[in-house]
């Protein structure tokens, strides 16, 4: 007897580590978006966050943390207890912002290296947009007009090198043209912004505008993208214009470095069913933004090729206040 009851207990002791990893979650998860409502990461992150919590049995509560261009967000997460419940969607600027630290002198709101990589959902090329009663038909027009007037194109943007600012740094870079830079809280202060005609252009993604292109308000004059866009395919690249200018802007999931491993794997193994989910796909794809999935392995090579390309294009930008 005594025996059977000590082998029990050996078994209960063994078993009790699976069991409790097998519990996660127990809570609601709350899913930081680094950004203010209405733009491209809150497009992502709603239809997302509502997948997994069935998947995972537990709520996924949307926050938006906005500011510095997403680093307050992001900063926020890298600091949270690494324990699955305090969860990441980040836009590209998670890459940009540690070196935009360094070039401005300041001390890193987060390393690369606080937080994991789980899964990209997006990847979008971002587009030139500009209202539909503006004077450009075509990129070359844009540029072309830029380099006659330098410095009289305002363009608004996310905030300080973030997925806004930095393409159109980029596209003045490869054309030589002086643009005005307005900064506001996120997208959708920028794009009413545009709307409003306190700025003459920006570039987002396509989900932050294509309804307003649809509705004949706002005119999209070309992409940083490489191939035909799904959402917009009559409109042409910027490589095919001439202009050497490309950009990526990517939504995905991440934790704290140091979450346990089953309960990272939880995460990836729910954010790939949402990935997969046809109603993520079609509310995604409605709002502008193909679904184009990367799991945790590969999407965690693309962030560390993706912050050695951009911390070239941030040195190149320098100093911004």
């Amino acid at each position: 007897m005594l025996r059977r009851t000590l082998l029990a207990a050996a078994l209960a002791a063994l078993a009790a580590p699976v069991f409790a990893q097998g519990t996660y979650p127990t809570k609601p998860i709350t899913m930081i978006v680094p950004f203010p409502p209405g733009g491209v990461a809150d497009t992502v992150a709603r239809p997302v966050a509502e997948a997994m919590s069935r998947e995972l049995g537990q709520t996924v509560v949307i926050e938006n943390r906005a500011g510095a261009g997403g680093g307050i967000g992001m900063a926020f997460v890298s600091k949270a207890p690494a324990d699955g419940y305090t969860v990441l969607l980040a836009l590209s600027s998670f890459t940009v912002i540690p070196e935009a630290d360094v070039v401005l002198g300041r001390q890193q709101m987060y390393a690369l290296n606080s937080l994991r990589p789980i899964a990209r959902f997006t990847a979008d090329p971002t587009v030139l947009a500009v209202r539909a009663d503006a004077p450009w038909k075509t990129a070359k027009e844009f540029v072309d007009d830029a380099r006659a007037h330098p410095g009289t194109i305002n363009y608004g943007s996310s905030g300080n090198y973030g997925t806004m600012h930095v393409p159109m740094e980029m596209l003045a870079q490869v054309t030589g043209v002086k643009l005005t830079h307005v900064p506001y809280q996120g997208a959708a202060p920028a794009v009413v912004a545009l709307l409003g005609g306190q700025i003459q252009a920006l570039s987002t993604g396509p989900a932050s505008v294509l309804q307003h292109v649809k509705a004949g308000k706002v005119r999209v004059l070309a992409h940083w993208g490489t191939t035909k866009l799904e959402t917009l395919p009559d409109v042409p690249s910027l490589k095919s214009a001439g202009y050497n200018a490309e950009y990526a802007q990517w939504s995905g999931l991440f934790v704290p470095a140091a979450t346990p491993e089953p309960v990272a794997q939880r995460l990836r193994a729910a954010a790939r069913a949402a990935a997969n989910d046809p109603k993520v796909k079609e509310t995604i794809l409605t709002a502008g933004s193909p679904i184009l999935y990367m799991d945790s392995p590969d999407f965690e090579k693309y962030v560390q090729q993706d912050a050695a390309k951009m911390a070239d294009v941030v040195k190149k930008i320098g100093k911004v206040e």
